[in-house]
Protein backbone atom coordinates (compact mmCIF):
# COMPACT_ATOMS: atom_id res chain seq x y z
CA UNK A 1 0.00 0.00 0.00
CA UNK A 2 1.28 3.46 -0.93
CA UNK A 3 0.32 6.23 1.49
CA UNK A 4 -0.36 9.67 0.03
CA UNK A 5 -0.17 12.75 2.21
CA UNK A 6 -2.01 15.05 -0.19
CA UNK A 7 -5.57 15.90 0.79
CA UNK A 8 -7.97 18.84 0.99
CA UNK A 9 -11.00 19.88 3.05
CA UNK A 10 -13.47 18.52 0.50
CA UNK A 11 -11.95 15.07 1.06
CA UNK A 12 -11.85 15.10 4.87
CA UNK A 13 -13.66 12.22 6.55
CA UNK A 14 -12.80 13.00 10.15
CA UNK A 15 -12.46 16.76 10.63
CA UNK A 16 -14.63 19.81 10.06
CA UNK A 17 -13.54 23.42 10.04
CA UNK A 18 -15.84 26.36 10.78
CA UNK A 19 -14.51 29.92 10.61
CA UNK A 20 -16.34 32.75 12.35
CA UNK A 21 -14.35 35.91 11.81
CA UNK A 22 -11.11 35.67 13.82
CA UNK A 23 -12.07 32.38 15.52
CA UNK A 24 -11.92 28.98 13.87
CA UNK A 25 -13.47 25.86 15.37
CA UNK A 26 -11.89 22.53 14.46
CA UNK A 27 -14.03 19.51 15.33
CA UNK A 28 -12.90 15.89 15.43
CA UNK A 29 -15.66 13.44 14.58
CA UNK A 30 -13.94 10.32 13.34
CA UNK A 31 -15.64 8.11 10.77
CA UNK A 32 -15.46 4.72 12.49
CA UNK A 33 -15.27 2.94 9.16
CA UNK A 34 -12.78 5.36 7.64
CA UNK A 35 -9.52 3.66 8.65
CA UNK A 36 -6.57 4.06 6.35
CA UNK A 37 -6.12 0.27 6.14
CA UNK A 38 -8.56 -2.58 6.88
CA UNK A 39 -8.71 -4.47 10.14
CA UNK A 40 -9.99 -2.03 12.76
CA UNK A 41 -12.75 0.44 13.51
CA UNK A 42 -11.98 3.95 14.73
CA UNK A 43 -14.32 3.93 17.70
CA UNK A 44 -14.51 6.61 20.41
CA UNK A 45 -12.84 9.19 18.18
CA UNK A 46 -9.65 7.15 18.08
CA UNK A 47 -7.33 7.92 15.22
CA UNK A 48 -4.87 6.42 12.76
CA UNK A 49 -2.44 7.92 10.27
CA UNK A 50 -5.26 8.92 7.92
CA UNK A 51 -6.89 11.04 10.62
CA UNK A 52 -3.60 12.78 11.33
CA UNK A 53 -2.88 13.42 7.64
CA UNK A 54 -6.10 15.42 7.52
CA UNK A 55 -5.18 17.31 10.69
CA UNK A 56 -1.78 18.21 9.27
CA UNK A 57 -3.40 19.54 6.11
CA UNK A 58 -5.91 21.50 8.17
CA UNK A 59 -3.20 23.16 10.30
CA UNK A 60 -1.34 24.21 7.15
CA UNK A 61 -4.44 25.63 5.50
CA UNK A 62 -5.39 27.64 8.57
CA UNK A 63 -2.02 29.37 8.42
CA UNK A 64 -1.99 30.10 4.69
CA UNK A 65 -5.63 30.28 3.62
CA UNK A 66 -7.09 32.00 6.70
CA UNK A 67 -4.81 34.90 7.69
CA UNK A 68 -7.67 36.52 9.60
CA UNK A 69 -7.97 33.63 12.07
CA UNK A 70 -6.34 34.45 15.40
CA UNK A 71 -7.71 31.73 17.66
CA UNK A 72 -8.40 28.07 16.92
CA UNK A 73 -10.75 26.08 19.16
CA UNK A 74 -10.14 22.34 18.96
CA UNK A 75 -13.01 20.17 20.22
CA UNK A 76 -14.63 16.75 19.83
CA UNK A 77 -17.77 15.90 17.91
CA UNK A 78 -18.94 12.99 20.06
CA UNK A 79 -20.98 13.22 23.25
CA UNK A 80 -18.71 13.17 26.32
CA UNK A 81 -15.72 12.04 24.29
CA UNK A 82 -13.02 14.30 22.96
CA UNK A 83 -10.60 11.67 21.67
CA UNK A 84 -9.55 8.20 22.81
CA UNK A 85 -6.11 8.52 21.20
CA UNK A 86 -4.37 6.29 18.70
CA UNK A 87 -6.40 3.25 17.76
CA UNK A 88 -4.99 0.28 19.67
CA UNK A 89 -6.05 -2.42 17.22
CA UNK A 90 -4.36 -0.43 14.47
CA UNK A 91 -1.13 -0.32 16.49
CA UNK A 92 -1.36 -4.01 17.38
CA UNK A 93 -1.61 -5.09 13.74
CA UNK A 94 0.97 -2.63 12.40
CA UNK A 95 4.58 -3.38 11.60
CA UNK A 96 7.28 -1.90 13.78
CA UNK A 97 8.28 0.60 11.09
CA UNK A 98 4.66 1.71 10.65
CA UNK A 99 4.26 2.36 14.39
CA UNK A 100 7.46 4.38 14.61
CA UNK A 101 6.73 6.49 11.50
CA UNK A 102 3.15 7.02 12.67
CA UNK A 103 4.40 8.38 16.00
CA UNK A 104 6.99 10.55 14.25
CA UNK A 105 4.50 12.15 11.86
CA UNK A 106 2.00 12.65 14.67
CA UNK A 107 4.69 14.38 16.73
CA UNK A 108 5.55 16.67 13.83
CA UNK A 109 1.89 17.59 13.43
CA UNK A 110 1.59 18.43 17.12
CA UNK A 111 4.74 20.53 16.86
CA UNK A 112 3.13 22.36 13.94
CA UNK A 113 0.21 23.32 16.19
CA UNK A 114 2.62 24.71 18.78
CA UNK A 115 4.52 26.54 16.04
CA UNK A 116 1.30 28.17 14.81
CA UNK A 117 0.59 29.48 18.30
CA UNK A 118 4.14 30.77 18.77
CA UNK A 119 4.91 32.18 15.32
CA UNK A 120 1.64 32.75 13.46
CA UNK A 121 -0.54 34.43 16.04
CA UNK A 122 -3.04 31.56 15.82
CA UNK A 123 -3.54 30.42 19.41
CA UNK A 124 -4.86 26.89 19.72
CA UNK A 125 -7.26 26.16 22.59
CA UNK A 126 -8.33 22.61 23.42
CA UNK A 127 -11.99 22.51 24.42
CA UNK A 128 -12.28 19.05 25.94
CA UNK A 129 -16.01 18.32 25.74
CA UNK A 130 -15.36 14.88 27.21
CA UNK A 131 -12.60 12.43 28.03
CA UNK A 132 -9.20 12.90 26.40
CA UNK A 133 -7.16 9.71 26.69
CA UNK A 134 -3.67 8.83 25.46
CA UNK A 135 -3.02 10.49 22.13
CA UNK A 136 -6.24 12.48 22.61
CA UNK A 137 -4.74 14.16 25.66
CA UNK A 138 -1.43 14.51 23.81
CA UNK A 139 -3.30 16.41 21.09
CA UNK A 140 -4.67 18.72 23.78
CA UNK A 141 -1.18 19.14 25.24
CA UNK A 142 -0.03 20.60 21.92
CA UNK A 143 -2.53 23.43 22.38
CA UNK A 144 -1.68 26.61 24.26
CA UNK A 145 -4.61 26.22 26.67
CA UNK A 146 -6.76 23.28 27.79
CA UNK A 147 -10.32 23.61 29.09
CA UNK A 148 -11.92 20.43 30.45
CA UNK A 149 -15.64 20.00 31.03
CA UNK A 150 -16.20 19.14 34.72
CA UNK A 151 -19.17 16.79 34.56
CA UNK A 152 -18.10 14.14 37.04
CA UNK A 153 -17.01 11.64 34.37
CA UNK A 154 -14.79 13.38 31.80
CA UNK A 155 -11.08 12.94 32.44
CA UNK A 156 -7.63 13.39 30.98
CA UNK A 157 -5.31 10.39 31.01
CA UNK A 158 -2.15 8.85 29.61
CA UNK A 159 -2.93 5.13 30.06
CA UNK A 160 -0.21 3.74 27.76
CA UNK A 161 2.17 2.62 30.51
CA UNK A 162 -0.58 1.06 32.64
CA UNK A 163 -2.61 -0.60 29.89
CA UNK A 164 -0.40 -1.05 26.85
CA UNK A 165 3.18 -1.45 28.03
CA UNK A 166 4.34 1.45 25.83
CA UNK A 167 4.96 5.18 26.22
CA UNK A 168 2.67 8.10 25.34
CA UNK A 169 4.53 8.28 22.05
CA UNK A 170 3.60 11.75 20.81
CA UNK A 171 5.38 13.63 23.56
CA UNK A 172 2.87 13.15 26.35
CA UNK A 173 5.27 12.50 29.21
CA UNK A 174 7.66 15.22 28.06
CA UNK A 175 5.00 17.88 27.64
CA UNK A 176 3.46 17.10 31.04
CA UNK A 177 6.67 17.88 32.92
CA UNK A 178 8.57 20.21 30.55
CA UNK A 179 5.71 22.26 29.09
CA UNK A 180 3.01 22.17 31.75
CA UNK A 181 5.52 21.89 34.62
CA UNK A 182 3.65 19.18 36.45
CA UNK A 183 5.58 18.01 39.51
CA UNK A 184 7.34 14.72 38.77
CA UNK A 185 5.67 12.71 41.54
CA UNK A 186 2.27 13.88 40.37
CA UNK A 187 3.26 13.08 36.78
CA UNK A 188 4.33 9.60 37.87
CA UNK A 189 1.01 9.02 39.63
CA UNK A 190 -0.92 10.35 36.64
CA UNK A 191 0.95 8.24 34.04
CA UNK A 192 0.39 5.00 35.96
CA UNK A 193 -3.27 5.64 36.73
CA UNK A 194 -5.14 4.27 33.72
CA UNK A 195 -8.33 6.22 34.43
CA UNK A 196 -6.45 9.52 34.73
CA UNK A 197 -7.70 12.59 36.62
CA UNK A 198 -11.04 14.35 36.41
CA UNK A 199 -12.07 17.98 36.73
CA UNK A 200 -10.73 19.81 39.78
CA UNK A 201 -7.91 17.29 40.39
CA UNK A 202 -6.65 17.65 36.82
CA UNK A 203 -6.63 21.43 37.17
CA UNK A 204 -4.90 21.43 40.56
CA UNK A 205 -2.13 19.21 39.16
CA UNK A 206 -1.65 21.54 36.19
CA UNK A 207 -2.85 19.03 33.61
CA UNK A 208 -5.52 21.45 32.35
CA UNK A 209 -5.95 25.20 32.66
CA UNK A 210 -9.61 25.17 33.61
CA UNK A 211 -12.28 22.66 34.61
CA UNK A 212 -15.75 24.13 34.34
CA UNK A 213 -19.31 22.76 34.53
CA UNK A 214 -20.98 21.93 31.26
CA UNK A 215 -23.35 24.89 31.59
CA UNK A 216 -20.35 27.28 31.61
CA UNK A 217 -18.13 25.39 29.22
CA UNK A 218 -18.83 27.23 25.96
CA UNK A 219 -18.70 30.60 27.71
CA UNK A 220 -15.27 29.85 29.18
CA UNK A 221 -13.89 28.66 25.85
CA UNK A 222 -15.27 31.74 24.08
CA UNK A 223 -13.73 34.03 26.72
CA UNK A 224 -10.32 32.50 26.18
CA UNK A 225 -10.67 32.66 22.40
CA UNK A 226 -11.62 36.35 22.57
CA UNK A 227 -8.56 37.05 24.73
CA UNK A 228 -6.34 35.27 22.23
CA UNK A 229 -7.85 37.26 19.36
CA UNK A 230 -7.17 40.52 21.18
CA UNK A 231 -3.53 39.60 21.81
CA UNK A 232 -2.73 38.47 18.25
CA UNK A 233 -0.99 40.60 15.62
CA UNK A 234 -2.42 38.50 12.80
CA UNK A 235 -3.75 40.74 9.98
CA UNK A 236 -7.50 41.23 9.81
CA UNK A 237 -7.73 42.38 6.19
CA UNK A 238 -5.33 40.07 4.32
CA UNK A 239 -6.40 37.72 1.55
CA UNK A 240 -5.47 34.10 2.06
CA UNK A 241 -3.27 32.07 -0.26
CA UNK A 242 -4.80 28.83 -1.52
CA UNK A 243 -2.68 25.71 -1.20
CA UNK A 244 -3.53 24.37 -4.62
CA UNK A 245 -2.96 20.67 -5.44
CA UNK A 246 0.68 19.72 -5.94
CA UNK A 247 1.85 19.08 -9.49
CA UNK A 248 3.59 15.74 -8.86
CA UNK A 249 4.46 13.13 -11.46
CA UNK A 250 5.46 9.55 -10.66
CA UNK A 251 7.19 7.73 -13.50
CA UNK A 252 8.67 4.43 -12.38
CA UNK A 253 11.58 5.27 -10.13
CA UNK A 254 11.40 8.99 -10.81
CA UNK A 255 9.30 11.56 -8.93
CA UNK A 256 9.14 15.12 -10.18
CA UNK A 257 7.63 18.42 -9.08
CA UNK A 258 8.17 21.82 -10.71
CA UNK A 259 11.33 22.53 -8.64
CA UNK A 260 12.17 19.22 -6.97
CA UNK A 261 12.99 15.81 -8.41
CA UNK A 262 13.96 12.41 -7.05
CA UNK A 263 15.64 9.54 -8.87
CA UNK A 264 15.60 6.17 -7.12
CA UNK A 265 18.49 3.70 -7.30
CA UNK A 266 17.09 0.56 -5.70
CA UNK A 267 20.24 -1.51 -6.22
CA UNK A 268 22.24 1.13 -4.35
CA UNK A 269 19.46 1.60 -1.77
CA UNK A 270 19.51 5.34 -2.30
CA UNK A 271 17.62 8.23 -3.84
CA UNK A 272 19.11 11.28 -5.57
CA UNK A 273 17.14 14.41 -4.66
CA UNK A 274 17.69 17.62 -6.62
CA UNK A 275 16.22 21.02 -5.77
CA UNK A 276 16.17 23.54 -8.62
CA UNK A 277 16.64 27.23 -8.04
CA UNK A 278 14.18 29.87 -9.28
CA UNK A 279 13.92 30.79 -12.93
CA UNK A 280 13.07 34.45 -12.32
CA UNK A 281 13.76 37.26 -9.89
CA UNK A 282 11.51 37.43 -6.81
CA UNK A 283 8.21 39.29 -7.21
CA UNK A 284 7.62 42.59 -5.46
CA UNK A 285 4.52 41.14 -3.78
CA UNK A 286 5.15 37.47 -2.93
CA UNK A 287 1.58 36.73 -1.85
CA UNK A 288 0.33 37.59 -5.34
CA UNK A 289 2.16 34.53 -6.71
CA UNK A 290 0.36 32.34 -4.19
CA UNK A 291 1.41 28.69 -4.12
CA UNK A 292 3.68 29.37 -7.11
CA UNK A 293 6.01 31.56 -5.05
CA UNK A 294 9.31 29.73 -5.46
CA UNK A 295 10.24 29.20 -1.77
CA UNK A 296 6.72 27.95 -1.03
CA UNK A 297 6.62 25.70 -4.10
CA UNK A 298 9.98 24.17 -3.16
CA UNK A 299 8.94 23.70 0.45
CA UNK A 300 5.65 21.99 -0.37
CA UNK A 301 7.38 19.64 -2.81
CA UNK A 302 10.16 18.79 -0.36
CA UNK A 303 7.66 18.23 2.42
CA UNK A 304 5.60 15.85 0.30
CA UNK A 305 8.67 14.03 -1.00
CA UNK A 306 10.17 13.54 2.47
CA UNK A 307 6.91 12.12 3.78
CA UNK A 308 6.47 9.87 0.75
CA UNK A 309 9.99 8.44 0.89
CA UNK A 310 10.01 8.08 4.65
CA UNK A 311 6.72 6.16 4.71
CA UNK A 312 6.70 4.25 1.43
CA UNK A 313 10.38 3.65 0.68
CA UNK A 314 11.99 2.44 3.94
CA UNK A 315 14.78 0.53 2.16
CA UNK A 316 16.18 3.67 0.52
CA UNK A 317 18.49 4.43 3.41
CA UNK A 318 20.68 7.04 1.69
CA UNK A 319 19.44 10.37 0.39
CA UNK A 320 21.86 12.26 -1.85
CA UNK A 321 21.05 15.97 -1.84
CA UNK A 322 21.83 18.32 -4.71
CA UNK A 323 20.84 21.90 -5.55
CA UNK A 324 21.01 23.25 -9.11
CA UNK A 325 20.56 26.64 -10.71
CA UNK A 326 21.67 30.24 -10.43
CA UNK A 327 22.91 31.02 -6.89
CA UNK A 328 22.29 34.73 -7.48
CA UNK A 329 18.57 34.21 -7.96
CA UNK A 330 18.42 31.97 -4.90
CA UNK A 331 20.14 34.71 -2.89
CA UNK A 332 17.60 37.27 -4.09
CA UNK A 333 14.76 35.18 -2.64
CA UNK A 334 16.83 34.51 0.46
CA UNK A 335 17.16 38.26 1.02
CA UNK A 336 13.45 38.78 0.46
CA UNK A 337 12.56 36.25 3.17
CA UNK A 338 14.61 38.32 5.62
CA UNK A 339 13.62 41.77 4.43
CA UNK A 340 9.88 41.07 4.33
CA UNK A 341 9.81 38.84 7.41
CA UNK A 342 7.10 41.02 8.94
CA UNK A 343 4.64 40.25 6.14
CA UNK A 344 2.25 37.50 7.24
CA UNK A 345 2.65 35.44 4.06
CA UNK A 346 6.45 35.63 3.96
CA UNK A 347 6.48 34.77 7.65
CA UNK A 348 4.40 31.65 6.97
CA UNK A 349 6.66 30.58 4.10
CA UNK A 350 9.74 31.00 6.26
CA UNK A 351 8.32 28.92 9.10
CA UNK A 352 7.01 26.25 6.75
CA UNK A 353 10.49 25.87 5.26
CA UNK A 354 11.88 25.76 8.81
CA UNK A 355 9.47 22.96 9.75
CA UNK A 356 10.29 21.01 6.60
CA UNK A 357 14.01 21.21 7.36
CA UNK A 358 13.24 19.98 10.86
CA UNK A 359 11.38 17.05 9.32
CA UNK A 360 14.55 16.29 7.37
CA UNK A 361 16.63 16.53 10.56
CA UNK A 362 14.61 13.82 12.32
CA UNK A 363 14.35 11.52 9.32
CA UNK A 364 16.20 8.24 9.87
CA UNK A 365 18.11 8.31 6.59
CA UNK A 366 21.75 9.07 5.79
CA UNK A 367 21.94 12.51 4.16
CA UNK A 368 24.85 13.21 1.81
CA UNK A 369 25.20 16.59 0.08
CA UNK A 370 27.03 16.73 -3.26
CA UNK A 371 28.34 20.15 -4.33
CA UNK A 372 29.37 20.28 -8.00
CA UNK A 373 29.51 22.88 -10.81
CA UNK A 374 26.05 24.28 -11.46
CA UNK A 375 25.19 24.07 -7.78
CA UNK A 376 22.84 26.47 -6.03
CA UNK A 377 23.67 25.73 -2.40
CA UNK A 378 23.24 29.36 -1.38
CA UNK A 379 21.32 30.99 1.45
CA UNK A 380 18.16 29.06 2.20
CA UNK A 381 19.27 26.15 -0.04
CA UNK A 382 22.60 26.00 1.79
CA UNK A 383 20.53 24.75 4.72
CA UNK A 384 20.12 21.46 2.84
CA UNK A 385 23.89 21.03 2.73
CA UNK A 386 24.21 21.98 6.39
CA UNK A 387 21.48 19.48 7.28
CA UNK A 388 23.41 16.66 5.62
CA UNK A 389 25.54 14.23 7.61
CA UNK A 390 28.40 14.77 5.16
CA UNK A 391 29.20 17.23 2.37
CA UNK A 392 31.39 16.39 -0.65
CA UNK A 393 32.56 19.25 -2.88
CA UNK A 394 34.33 19.15 -6.24
CA UNK A 395 37.47 21.24 -6.58
CA UNK A 396 37.39 23.09 -9.87
CA UNK A 397 35.44 21.52 -12.73
CA UNK A 398 35.20 18.23 -14.62
CA UNK A 399 37.97 18.83 -17.14
CA UNK A 400 36.63 16.37 -19.71
CA UNK A 401 33.06 17.67 -19.72
CA UNK A 402 31.67 21.20 -20.00
CA UNK A 403 34.47 23.57 -20.93
CA UNK A 404 32.30 26.54 -20.00
CA UNK A 405 31.61 25.26 -16.49
CA UNK A 406 32.68 27.30 -13.48
CA UNK A 407 33.73 25.85 -10.12
CA UNK A 408 31.06 25.10 -7.58
CA UNK A 409 30.55 27.52 -4.72
CA UNK A 410 28.80 27.50 -1.38
CA UNK A 411 27.28 30.79 -0.20
CA UNK A 412 26.21 31.42 3.38
CA UNK A 413 24.09 34.41 4.43
CA UNK A 414 22.59 35.72 7.68
CA UNK A 415 19.66 33.36 6.98
CA UNK A 416 21.95 30.46 7.87
CA UNK A 417 22.54 32.03 11.27
CA UNK A 418 19.13 31.43 12.78
CA UNK A 419 16.31 32.15 10.31
CA UNK A 420 15.60 28.40 10.15
CA UNK A 421 16.50 27.01 13.59
CA UNK A 422 16.73 23.31 14.36
CA UNK A 423 14.79 21.55 17.09
CA UNK A 424 17.62 22.33 19.52
CA UNK A 425 17.02 26.06 19.04
CA UNK A 426 20.31 26.58 17.20
CA UNK A 427 21.02 27.22 13.56
CA UNK A 428 22.52 24.32 11.63
CA UNK A 429 25.68 26.42 11.27
CA UNK A 430 25.91 26.91 15.04
CA UNK A 431 25.20 23.23 15.65
CA UNK A 432 27.99 22.33 13.22
CA UNK A 433 30.49 24.39 15.19
CA UNK A 434 29.07 23.75 18.66
CA UNK A 435 31.79 24.51 21.19
CA UNK A 436 34.07 26.00 18.51
CA UNK A 437 33.19 29.68 18.58
CA UNK A 438 36.27 30.72 16.60
CA UNK A 439 35.23 28.51 13.67
CA UNK A 440 31.68 29.83 13.88
CA UNK A 441 32.86 33.44 13.76
CA UNK A 442 35.16 32.66 10.83
CA UNK A 443 32.20 31.31 8.86
CA UNK A 444 30.07 34.31 9.80
CA UNK A 445 32.79 36.65 8.53
CA UNK A 446 32.41 35.18 5.04
CA UNK A 447 28.62 35.61 4.73
CA UNK A 448 27.64 36.55 1.18
CA UNK A 449 30.94 35.37 -0.32
CA UNK A 450 30.90 32.58 -2.93
CA UNK A 451 33.21 30.00 -1.36
CA UNK A 452 34.99 27.60 -3.67
CA UNK A 453 36.10 24.18 -2.47
CA UNK A 454 39.38 25.25 -0.88
CA UNK A 455 37.80 28.02 1.15
CA UNK A 456 34.82 25.88 2.15
CA UNK A 457 37.17 23.13 3.28
CA UNK A 458 39.36 25.55 5.23
CA UNK A 459 36.30 26.95 7.02
CA UNK A 460 35.06 23.47 7.91
CA UNK A 461 31.89 23.78 5.85
CA UNK A 462 32.39 20.57 3.86
CA UNK A 463 33.60 17.10 4.78
CA UNK A 464 35.91 16.62 1.83
CA UNK A 465 36.97 18.53 -1.28
CA UNK A 466 38.40 16.50 -4.16
CA UNK A 467 39.47 17.15 -7.75
CA UNK A 468 37.69 15.62 -10.72
CA UNK A 469 40.11 12.67 -10.90
CA UNK A 470 39.09 11.33 -7.48
CA UNK A 471 35.69 12.87 -6.83
CA UNK A 472 33.31 10.38 -8.42
CA UNK A 473 35.24 7.32 -7.24
CA UNK A 474 35.39 8.64 -3.70
CA UNK A 475 31.69 9.43 -3.70
CA UNK A 476 30.85 5.97 -5.07
CA UNK A 477 32.90 4.31 -2.34
CA UNK A 478 31.28 6.44 0.34
CA UNK A 479 27.77 5.56 -0.82
CA UNK A 480 28.54 1.85 -1.14
CA UNK A 481 30.12 1.79 2.30
CA UNK A 482 27.13 3.57 3.83
CA UNK A 483 24.73 1.07 2.26
CA UNK A 484 26.71 -1.80 3.82
CA UNK A 485 26.32 -0.58 7.42
CA UNK A 486 23.55 -1.49 9.87
CA UNK A 487 20.55 0.81 9.33
CA UNK A 488 19.72 0.57 13.04
CA UNK A 489 23.18 1.66 14.12
CA UNK A 490 23.16 4.48 11.56
CA UNK A 491 19.79 5.75 12.80
CA UNK A 492 21.08 5.98 16.35
CA UNK A 493 24.41 7.50 15.31
CA UNK A 494 22.88 10.15 13.07
CA UNK A 495 20.28 11.16 15.64
CA UNK A 496 23.06 11.67 18.20
CA UNK A 497 25.31 13.68 15.88
CA UNK A 498 22.69 15.99 14.38
CA UNK A 499 21.54 17.58 17.61
CA UNK A 500 24.59 18.99 19.33
CA UNK A 501 24.12 21.59 22.01
CA UNK A 502 21.19 22.28 24.31
CA UNK A 503 18.31 19.93 24.97
CA UNK A 504 14.83 21.29 24.25
CA UNK A 505 11.29 20.00 24.51
CA UNK A 506 11.48 19.11 20.82
CA UNK A 507 14.80 17.25 20.94
CA UNK A 508 13.66 15.34 24.01
CA UNK A 509 10.46 14.21 22.31
CA UNK A 510 12.18 12.98 19.15
CA UNK A 511 15.20 11.58 20.97
CA UNK A 512 13.01 9.56 23.28
CA UNK A 513 10.86 8.41 20.38
CA UNK A 514 13.94 7.29 18.45
CA UNK A 515 15.47 5.45 21.39
CA UNK A 516 12.99 4.55 24.12
CA UNK A 517 9.75 4.08 22.23
CA UNK A 518 11.54 2.45 19.30
CA UNK A 519 13.02 -0.09 21.69
CA UNK A 520 9.80 -0.62 23.63
CA UNK A 521 7.86 -1.27 20.42
CA UNK A 522 9.96 -4.35 19.66
CA UNK A 523 9.91 -5.75 23.18
CA UNK A 524 7.63 -8.77 23.78
CA UNK A 525 6.08 -7.02 26.80
CA UNK A 526 4.38 -4.67 24.36
CA UNK A 527 4.33 -6.31 20.93
CA UNK A 528 4.85 -10.01 21.58
CA UNK A 529 2.06 -12.60 21.23
CA UNK A 530 1.13 -12.10 24.88
CA UNK A 531 2.10 -8.44 25.02
CA UNK A 532 -0.18 -5.68 26.22
CA UNK A 533 -0.90 -4.26 22.77
CA UNK A 534 -2.21 -7.59 21.50
CA UNK A 535 -4.16 -8.40 24.67
CA UNK A 536 -5.85 -4.99 24.90
CA UNK A 537 -9.63 -5.38 24.86
CA UNK A 538 -9.57 -9.11 25.66
CA UNK A 539 -9.91 -8.65 29.40
CA UNK A 540 -6.47 -10.20 29.93
CA UNK A 541 -3.48 -8.20 31.07
CA UNK A 542 -0.15 -8.38 29.31
CA UNK A 543 2.08 -11.25 30.35
CA UNK A 544 5.20 -9.28 31.26
CA UNK A 545 8.78 -10.43 31.65
CA UNK A 546 9.57 -8.83 35.03
CA UNK A 547 13.27 -8.35 34.33
CA UNK A 548 14.60 -4.83 33.91
CA UNK A 549 17.13 -4.27 31.13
Amino acid sequence: MTVTFATSPDRYRHWTLAVDGPVATVTLRVDEHGGLVPGYELKLNSYDLGVDIELYDLVQRLRFEHPGVRAVVLTGGLDRMFCAGANIRMLAQSTHAWKVNFCKFTNETRNGIEDATEHSGQTWIAALNGTAAGGGYELALACDQIVLVDDGSSAVSLPEVALLGVLPGTGGLTRVVDKRHVRKDRADLFATRAEGFRGRTAMECGLVDAAVPRRSFEEEVARRADAAVAASARPSDATGVALTPLDRKDDGDAITYPYVSARIDRAGRRVEITVDGPRDAPPAEPAEQGAGYWPLAVTRALDDLILHLRTNEPELGIWVLRAAGDPGRVLAYDAQLREQAGHWFVNEVRHYYKRTLKRLDVTSRSLIAVIEPGTAFAGLLAELALAADRQYMLEGVYEDRDEAAVPATLVLTPSNDGLFPMGNGLSRLHSRFWGNDRDLEAARARFGEPLEAGAAMELGLVTLALDDIDFEDELRIVLEERASLSPDALTGMEANHRFAGPETLETKIFGRLTAWQNWIFVRPNASGPDGALRRYGTGRKGDYDPGRV
